[in-house]
């Protein structure tokens, strides 16, 4: 019921944003590190707010409800972030403070805190102060991972549905009502968005949509974590941390690296570059289209092989993980290179044959 009031509310909802956008001239400019070259409506998270918070708190179990309140709280902060960065555009400190503030609103009241590490390294139950930084750095990365790679059409809206419908279907399962349809209203508002979303994009989300995208994730990967590892649930999970760092594995893994080199290339982490997963699939020559679900495919793999190997432990679990990462960039670095190389070289042939016969002409020209 929840997903499709959302659907709908989006649906119906997306093409007045659309003309609405036009009127005021509300586009989303192309610059030299954007992938589309002409002016395009960026307010999409509105219609994908609008369906997600209205589904959400008609057919949420009043019973069930009770931390509800300031899970909204902290999306009408991030909506109303997002919103001003759209149109007024925001610094990246006033943005990580305004996510700081979300990110508090959902440990310290929602309880959306990382308490066990279920065997990592070694390690069961953590301390409060850990489980704060933790759960802190978890939401905080999360939430920008989704607004980090949507820079392809239909990327972090395709991305979202896969996540969010997979965790709507574990909780579903378990009778976790509440968190079922909190992830199936953000499901089926992405559905409805990517009608219009997907390539040739009619309109983006945003930092609307993407923040928005990204914090309902962070709760629900938290959720997750602490939850499928309970004994005697219909459906259990011995290496929950794993499995739910896969559910989220291509937006979280790039967000991670990309932040790891601008550190190391002493920048802020949220500056912006071209350095991204899709960007360096567009550079070997693939389609918005065909980019998007190269992507969707390889999170799919790597959820599959999660799910396959749970019962081996969290920790033998997450070097599997990070090693099929490492092997899949390395190798899509390496094909970006010799492209790279190979355009470079032909580039200097053309130029070479170019300056010879320049220099053959003069030289007739003379005689």
């Amino acid at each position: 019921m929840g997903g499709m009031v959302a659907f709908f509310i989006t649906f119906f909802a997306i093409p007045v944003i659309i003309i609405v956008a036009k009127e005021k001239k509300l586009f989303d400019e192309p610059d030299n590190r954007k992938v589309h070259k002409s002016v395009i409506p960026n307010l999409g998270g509105l219609g994908i707010f609008a369906g997600f918070m209205i589904a959400t708190l008609l057919c949420v179990p009043k019973e069930n409800n009770g931390l509800l309140q300031y899970f909204i709280a902290a999306a009408t902060v991030i909506f109303f972030l997002g919103l001003k960065d759209d149109i007024l555009i925001l610094s990246a400190t006033k943005k990580f403070i305004g996510q700081l503030i979300a990110a508090a609103i959902i440990m310290k009241l929602g309880g959306a805190q990382i308490q066990h590490l279920h065997g990592f390294l070694g390690i069961e139950k953590i301390s409060e102060v850990s489980s704060v930084i933790l759960s802190l750095f978890t939401i905080i990365v999360i939430t920008n991972s989704f607004n980090l790679i949507d820079g392809v059409d239909g990327l972090a809206a395709s991305l979202g549905i896969l996540t969010s419908s997979i965790f709507g279907v574990y909780f579903f399962i378990n009778g976790e009502q509440s968190f079922a349809v909190i992830a199936f209203s953000l499901t089926c508002s992405l559905l409805s968005f990517l009608i219009y979303n997907f390539p040739p994009a009619k309109i983006f989300m945003g930092d609307t949509g993407s923040l928005l995208v990204g914090l309902i994730n962070s709760i629900l990967v938290i959720k997750f974590i602490n939850y499928s590892n309970t004994p005697n649930i219909p459906f259990h999970i011995e290496s929950s941390p794993a499995v739910g760092f896969a559910i989220l594995m291509l937006p979280l893994f790039d967000t991670l690296r990309v932040f790891g080199l601008r550190i190391l290339s002493h920048r802020s982490p949220f500056s912006p570059d071209r350095n991204h997963i899709h960007h360096i699939i567009l550079d070997l020559g693939f389609s918005h289209r065909n980019t998007t679900l190269i992507c969707v495919i390889s999170n799919c793999i790597f959820i599959a092989v999660a799910i396959y190997f749970n019962s081996i432990g969290t920790t033998l679990l997450f070097g599997i993980l990070f090693g099929m990462a490492i092997v899949f960039f390395t190798t899509i670095y390496y094909f970006r290179s010799s492209k790279r190389t190979k355009t470079l070289e032909d580039l200097n042939k053309k130029n070479r044959a170019h300056d010879y016969y320049s220099l053959v002409s003069d030289t007739i020209e003379i005689d």
